[in-house]
């Protein structure tokens, strides 16, 4: 391309390039660059000289490019949006932002894997991150939880060792983003306070279908304190609009070859759409009295409150509807601590809680550098900020005065605290022996677990002792894998012999000592997946696979009664230009073929002609489209083109393929998969 410059006379900021105008390029400092494209010689093929500043300046910016990632949650999407109220806990708290209705909160969510590098892919089995910073008006209140309502550990002194295991092993640094290798199940098997969330991650609940369709936990117990004084423990959910939906194991591991951006870019579009995310904030309250009377002890993070124990409460909704401006200032920089809140709610005796509580804004002075982090405009609070701190690398701020001391008698309007509207600690009276042990009302490691396990139906059942055998089979060691199955057999005989056969143990290994007898729990239907997943195409995928010849009118009454039902729905074409219907018009592909695997949509439809069935039975990625849309168990519509394709790779026929001139009964299969096929495509354990 032809550079065409004009002079930059006279102070002039604009000049020409190939006939359009754009701003002068300047150094950070605002020198305005003649070159961009050559460093500074002593001759044409000379030595690069010293003096140089323009090439060291943009060197050296870009040498401190990245910050340190964070060592856990380095992978994340983050989102703007908004909080509004629409319950009232005025009886409960004098925190604001949960007792003045209607008022509309500005937050900022990120969604995050826990294990794998910033650089891993979205779609790994692992625990959800989810954290929601409120921008109130008495200050920011961080919410920082996951979509798992229990935790690994009981004290936050064993977190360095979790992660060290769970993270790649060092002396080979792989695997990345994984769970599936010895040095996890080790620590898991001498630990069995994590065996209630083992249940939970090898669940479906850690391969979720997008970050739209997961719950939210702030995991531990909060107190709320009202005018009076008075505080009642709160735990905080939420809940999303569009329900739960998990993908199925083989096509999780197909999607992070065929997008490993697939939950932010899921995200992104949405957004981009207006489909909004959207989630229920609830709340579970009771008392100290309530606590006392509960199976286990509220205080420990390995226990969750059954809903059916103490009810949800919806006390208002968060919507998400704006993308950062740019990913490193804001989804990268934001920091998020538990130490973040506001008067009104205050913390546990949780110990891992109260380790957090350290270990956040400890790291974000490793991660970003400086005390002044909060100066960052995605931490900077949007309510006023007066304090005598002062000073520390990155300082932005200008205080100006003699006094940077409190208290003073020099200064008529220095900030001062206000007994009135400050914060206040909920008033406890602690005694006892000081020592490190673990309280005795921590000791059940087992009922959650089981009564989890119990709750789930016969496919999440299935599902999740299948991903006990893969994980387990990765693990080197024999005695790590018999020590799982002996803790299994204390969660239910049936997984244990499951796991077993899978792992072909023969002589079934005996059970560890359990520290406390294993209760039999009521099950809570609430912790399933599938009993909750709402009959609705909102915010899913439908996938068409087109070829020359096509019908259009076929096409156009699949996409319509698709998007009618709230579906988004992109066409698949051997080329990426499109195809050419039998019509004769062009119609444009959203995706190529080879790129745009059926592990991509919730459901799919095949519309061919006989000639276009023909020329796709010889393109493998045409035979692994239906083949894996079938094998996941989702709906697939095919004309009679389509279906002749369909007996060519061998994809049977049930209640989940359906003529696609009959598309309200598509619509109908791709609400949810289909879940009977499941015993004739997969072996489980």
């Amino acid at each position: 391309m032809s550079q065409n410059y004009t002079p930059n006379n006279s102070g002039g900021e604009i000049h020409q390039i190939a006939g359009g105008e754009h701003p002068v390029m300047t150094t950070n400092e605002g020198l305005a660059l003649s070159d961009n494209q050559n460093s500074l010689k002593a001759n044409p093929r000379g030595p690069v000289l010293l003096e140089d500043f323009i090439l060291r300046e943009k060197i050296m910016h870009f040498d401190h490019e990245r910050i340190p990632e964070r060592i856990v949650h380095a992978r994340g999407t983050g989102v703007h949006g908004y909080f509004e109220l629409t319950e009232s806990l005025k009886q409960y708290t004098t925190a604001r932002i949960l007792t003045e209705l209607g008022e509309k909160t500005p937050v900022f969510a990120r969604f995050s894997t826990v294990a794998g590098g910033a650089g891993s892919v979205d779609t790994p089995r692992d625990v959800r991150g989810f954290a929601v910073k409120f921008y109130t008006q008495e200050g920011n209140w961080d919410l920082v939880g996951n979509n798992i309502p229990v935790f690994f550990i009981q004290d936050a002194i064993k977190f360095p060792d979790l992660i060290h295991a769970v993270k790649m092993e060092p002396d080979r640094a792989f695997p990345q983003s994984a769970t599936a290798h010895d040095t996890f199940w080790d620590y898991i098997s001498l630990t069995p306070e994590s065996m209630h969330m083992v249940m939970w991650i090898m669940s479906d609940r850690t391969i979720p279908r997008s970050l739209r369709m997961i719950e939210g936990f702030g995991v531990h117990s909060f107190r709320l304190i009202n005018d009076a004084g008075e505080s009642t423990f709160v735990k905080f959910h939420w809940r999303p609009k569009l329900g739960l939906q998990s993908n199925i194991w083989d096509e999780t591991v197909k999607i992070a070859g065929a997008d490993p951006d697939f939950h932010r870019r899921d995200m992104f579009e949405a957004i981009t759409a207006g489909k909004y995310p959207e989630w229920e904030f609830a709340v579970q309250l009771f008392t100290q009295q309530q606590a006392d009377s509960f199976p286990f002890d509220h205080l420990d993070a390995t226990k969750l409150i059954p809903e059916e124990l103490v009810p949800l409460k919806v006390i208002g909704r968060m919507v998400l509807d704006r993308w950062p401006n740019n990913f490193f200032a804001e989804t990268e920089q934001v920091a998020f601590c538990p130490t973040h809140i506001v008067p009104g709610i205050d913390f546990s005796n949780d110990p891992l809680l109260q380790g957090r509580l350290f270990s956040y804004p400890d790291t974000q002075l490793s991660r970003l550098g400086s005390p002044n982090f909060h100066q960052i405009p995605i931490n900077t609070a949007k309510c006023a900020i007066s304090n005598q701190q002062r000073d520390g690398h990155m300082q932005m701020e200008q205080p100006i005065g003699r006094v940077a001391y409190e208290p003073n008698s020099l200064s008529e309007n220095s900030p001062r605290e206000s007994p009135a509207k400050g914060f206040h600690s909920f008033v406890v009276a602690e005694t006892g022996e000081k020592g490190r042990i673990r309280a005795e009302s921590f000791a059940d490691h087992y009922s959650q677990a089981r009564q989890f396990y119990r709750s789930q139906t016969a496919y999440e059942q299935a599902h999740l002792a299948s991903a006990l055998v893969f994980e387990l089979s990765k693990v080197e060691h024999v005695h790590v894998r018999e020590a799982m199955v002996g803790h299994l057999r204390h969660i239910e005989e049936n997984l244990a012999q499951r796991v077993a056969a899978g792992l072909a143990i023969v002589k079934m290994p005996a059970a560890p000592v359990a520290a406390a007898p294993v209760q039999e729990l009521p099950t809570s239907p609430a912790l399933q997946i599938i009993g909750k997943m709402k009959d609705t195409l909102e915010g899913r995928a439908i996938g068409i696979l087109i070829t020359d010849g096509s019908n259009g009118m076929v096409i156009e009454k699949i996409k319509k009664a698709a998007t009618d039902a709230g579906a988004a729905v992109k066409i698949v074409a051997p080329k990426v230009g499109g195809a050419k219907l039998a019509g004769g018009s062009m119609l444009v592909a959203d995706g190529q073929l080879a790129g745009t695997p059926s592990v991509l949509f919730d459901a799919v439809a095949v519309i061919l002609s006989d000639e276009g069935a023909a020329a796709l039975s010889m393109e493998s990625a045409a035979v692994d489209f239906v083949r894996d849309a079938f094998g996941h168990l989702k709906a697939i519509a095919a004309d009679k083109g389509g279906q002749a394709f369909l007996q060519f790779a061998n994809v049977g026929l049930d209640a989940g393929v359906v003529d696609a001139n009959n598309p309200n009964a598509f619509i109908d299969a791709a609400k949810t998969r289909q879940w009977d096929r499941e015993k004739n495509v997969r072996t489980l354990a």
